[in-house]
């Protein structure tokens, strides 16, 4: 059972092994028997909106073969919900790869989280791989190609901070997204009530009004504090760069984007328009005349048009 066909599955059916992981919404643990995959079990699951978490196992369910290849390879996503009773009171997702870990001194191997790159190292960190200049540079290329994607799937990611997005420089600068029953269509319900990590939260929109433009403003956020290795910089502020890191054409497309990130909503810089400032090419499109061809996604499946009869685990 891999749960690639995002039917659900119920409660019973989980073999799980040791709790992982705790989190202030739900708790994690490996599902025995079958490989990578985690269970998110959701501490207080009456507070789930049910359709809203059904619609993220359907949306993958939706893509094409090669979208759905890169939603695998930037996210954790829900692959399928688990029901109790008729509820869903969590779901199933694939554990980040090794590549997205490092191991602290303790011998306990940790998710590399965006902090990592933004704080300098001390001495329990000292074995986390530092990016270099360039690497900082396609790093934060990678998190704003990620946000444009989801948005040109009509999704909102909300909650972006350097604890739900990981990252790893082999074989190239990329980054991988946690917490993905954070997201929610655009216009559409969040699964529980959401709130900002401190210090990555829009000043003009309020958690529980997440959109693309409160995206925009923590992409902004995500891309400067990587490239000037701050974790508290914000739009406005005089940016002090890490050398090297830029050519005189980025860097100047770089200030001019955040100082147009304090603008209102609406007026902020887009993921693909910080994409392209930190692009190789010899010029920059601010506005993009071609928009970048979408996802391929089955509507009729986001609408929630399927069967969900549950299949077991055991046994297969």
């Amino acid at each position: 059972m891999s749960a690639d066909d995002g039917q659900d599955v119920p409660r019973t059916s989980l073999v799980l092994r040791d709790r992982m992981g705790s989190g202030g919404q739900g708790d994690v643990y490996p599902v025995e028997g079958v490989g990578d995959l985690l269970f998110k079990e959701y501490k207080n699951p009456h507070t789930v909106d049910q359709a809203a978490l059904s619609v993220l196992p359907a949306f993958r369910q939706s893509l094409a073969a090669a979208d759905r290849a890169r939603l695998d390879a930037v996210a954790a996503w829900p692959l399928c919900r688990v029901t109790d009773g008729g509820r869903a009171v969590g779901f199933l997702m694939r554990r980040a790869p090794d590549r997205l870990t490092w191991q602290a001194p303790s011998g306990r191997t940790k998710l590399l989280e965006l902090q990592h790159a933004l704080h300098p190292p001390k001495a329990g960190t000292r074995s986390v791989p530092q990016p270099s200049p360039e690497q900082r540079r396609a790093l934060a290329a990678a998190c704003a190609d990620a946000v444009d994607w989801f948005h040109g799937a009509g999704m909102v990611i909300g909650d972006i901070s350097h604890a739900n997005i990981l990252w790893s420089l082999s074989p190239e600068p990329s980054v991988h997204f946690l917490d993905c029953d954070g997201f929610r269509r655009v216009g559409g319900a969040a699964v529980q009530a959401q709130a900002d990590t401190p210090d990555w939260g829009d000043p003009l929109t309020p958690p529980s009004q997440a959109c693309v433009d409160s995206d925009a403003y923590k992409t902004a956020l995500a891309v400067v504090r990587l490239l000037t290795q701050d974790p508290y910089v914000t739009p406005g502020a005089t940016l002090r760069l890490v050398p090297g890191c830029l050519n005189d054409r980025q860097e100047s497309a770089v200030r001019s984007l955040f100082q147009q990130a304090t603008g209102p909503r609406g007026t902020r810089p887009k993921p693909a328009e910080w994409r392209n400032a930190l692009s190789d090419r010899g010029t920059i499109q601010l506005r993009a005349t071609t928009p970048r061809q979408r996802p391929a996604v089955d509507t009729s499946v986001l609408d929630g048009i399927r069967n969900r009869k549950p299949i077991p685990l055991r046994g297969r």
